[in-house]
């Protein structure tokens, strides 16, 4: 993955992690849900595709508390929401809620998702040395650049190389090279990042992670896709 000769030695002990995984918010769901449904009579939530990525049975049991008046299923799925949903309420075909404000996926309300992965090594880049497959990018400085879990493999879409950052401790860093089936690599420069440390995709720009809307001005894809491709092949971690 990374040219040139061997850097510093890695810490010991395994990593904190081994994949990427998203993490998807109770509370911003709920408060996302409680504002597109304020005032609106029959509101039907959209859960296909998985619920963009979020979890169908999560979005629709949420989504029926929050007083929804049916959710917008695909046919597959109708039979494992029975258990959350009325089979009456679960739809094949329709208009629903604008999904982007139910999923924060837009400005307008609080990201669902975040995703997340670790730092798997560090190495020292030599200037000129090059990154990953085909060296698209090539050290313009002595740096450190670190592997990280979450590859186009878990939804990190190949067209991120070169273009987005991630956060770590609440700093950007870039992603550099070609993104990789289940790894990408960071620039991380002298910031003392470690082994283990977790690594911010994407999520809530309140926090220090970048928003998705970055990964939209990189690769043009929509939010929705992106969102969908790093929900339904990453690992789900559901939070408070």
């Amino acid at each position: 993955m990374i040219s040139g000769n061997p850097g510093r030695p890695t810490p010991s002990g395994p990593p904190e992690r081994s994949a990427p995984i998203v993490r998807l918010s109770r509370s911003a769901l709920e408060r996302n849900l409680r504002r597109v449904l304020s005032g609106v009579d029959a509101g039907v939530i959209d859960v296909r595709a998985d619920a963009w990525g979020h979890g169908a049975r999560f979005v629709a049991r949420s989504a029926v508390e929050a007083g929804a008046a049916a959710v917008l299923a695909d046919p597959w799925a109708a039979l494992a929401l029975a258990d959350v949903v009325d089979g009456r309420r679960v739809l094949a075909s329709g208009p629903t809620l604008d999904p982007n404000a139910v999923f924060g996926l837009s400005d307008t309300t609080a990201p669902v998702m975040s995703a997340h992965g670790w730092v798997v090594s560090l190495k020292a880049l030599r200037k000129g040395e090059g990154v990953s497959y085909g060296y698209t990018h090539r050290a313009a400085r002595d740096t450190t650049v670190a592997l990280v879990t979450g590859g186009y493999a878990q939804g990190i879409v190949r067209a991120l190389g070169n273009v987005a950052s991630v956060a770590i401790a609440g700093r950007r860093h870039p992603i550099v090279g070609r993104v990789a089936m289940d790894v990408c690599v960071v620039d991380v420069g002298d910031s003392g990042v470690a082994r283990g440390d977790e690594v911010a995709f994407f999520g809530d720009p309140a926090t220090g992670a970048p928003a998705i809307g970055e990964w939209v001005a990189g690769t043009g894809m929509s939010a929705g896709e992106l969102a969908a491709a790093v929900g339904m092949h990453a690992a789900r971690e559901y939070v408070p």
